[in-house]
């Protein structure tokens, strides 16, 4: 079995720098747990990166809000996570049934540290070799119950428009109503701000598929309808990260962001309805 991809930890060893702040924003004191002397070393060059950081920390806590938010409407929601990584809100989120489905190796690894009994909440762990196993025979071990949210966080831009247009369609087949929360980002953003950590993970054996002008745009063609959009950046701004991490006083950062607001909207927590 292969190891876990060197990429892996990144998002990981964020949370777990971001838990150790005295005022953490998604406060996951488990990511702590899969950091290993490899993942540390491998996490070491990404320290430097603060503003990718900080937009991966506030991605976690849009997502955190957004399935807390269908949590309380509904507590029997399933929430699908598709290519889950080292994600731990099935710990950190009380309610509902959860289904994580990544590769083989992530599964393993992930039962070692953090194992599905650990859990109070239902948690059901599918292990998926994406390069050979169709999605829709794993997903077909979920009951279609409803409301079904789906996240898919840090993985369409692995995907080019062939692979993410396949995924869509599995997942429609399978559940004809859900929501879906992912990141998505711009070129004309990745052009201008994702350069220096882009280079980082591609050392670290990242694969990434080109960036579309518009990445929202294959979602409305497959019949998705956008319900929300919530810029990392903005998000970052809210809770104080950006003075705490480099003293940008929240009304200074806002005037920036209404200046170059185009240009920070490019990366963003998407909510797409189906059904």
């Amino acid at each position: 079995m292969n190891p876990v991809s060197n990429t892996a930890y990144y998002s990981c060893g964020v949370r777990m720098d971001d838990a150790k702040r005295d005022r953490s924003v998604c406060n996951d004191i488990y990511a702590h747990k899969f950091m290993d002397a490899r993942g540390l070393e491998i996490y070491q060059p990404f320290r430097s990166e603060t503003m990718p950081n900080l937009s991966n920390i506030a991605r976690c806590r849009i997502i955190d809000e957004r399935v807390s938010a269908e949590l309380h409407k509904s507590p029997s929601t399933t929430v699908i996570t598709i290519g889950a990584g080292f994600d731990t809100r099935p710990y950190r989120l009380r309610g509902c049934r959860w289904i994580e489905l990544d590769e083989p190796q992530v599964i393993e690894y992930k039962q070692q540290r953090l194992s599905e009994s650990e859990c109070e909440n239902p948690l059901t762990r599918i292990a998926i070799d994406l390069a050979s196993e169709a999605l829709l025979e794993k997903l077909s071990r979920v009951e279609p119950t409803s409301p079904v949210v789906i996240v898919i966080g840090g993985v369409f831009m692995n995907l080019d428009p062939a692979a993410l247009a396949q995924t869509l369609q599995q997942v429609q087949r399978r559940f004809p109503r859900h929501a879906l929360l992912c990141d998505l980002m711009t070129r004309r953003f990745f052009d201008k701000f994702a350069q220096s950590v882009h280079g980082k993970l591609v050392a670290a054996g990242g694969q990434f598929s080109d960036r579309p002008e518009n990445p929202a745009e294959i979602f409305l063609q497959h019949n998705y309808r956008l319900t929300e959009s919530v810029p990392m950046l903005r998000r970052a701004n809210e809770p104080g990260l950006l003075w705490d991490e480099l003293r940008v006083p929240s009304i200074i950062f806002s005037l920036v962001l209404n200046v170059f607001k185009r240009d920070l909207q490019g990366y963003a927590v998407h909510r797409f309805d189906f059904g």
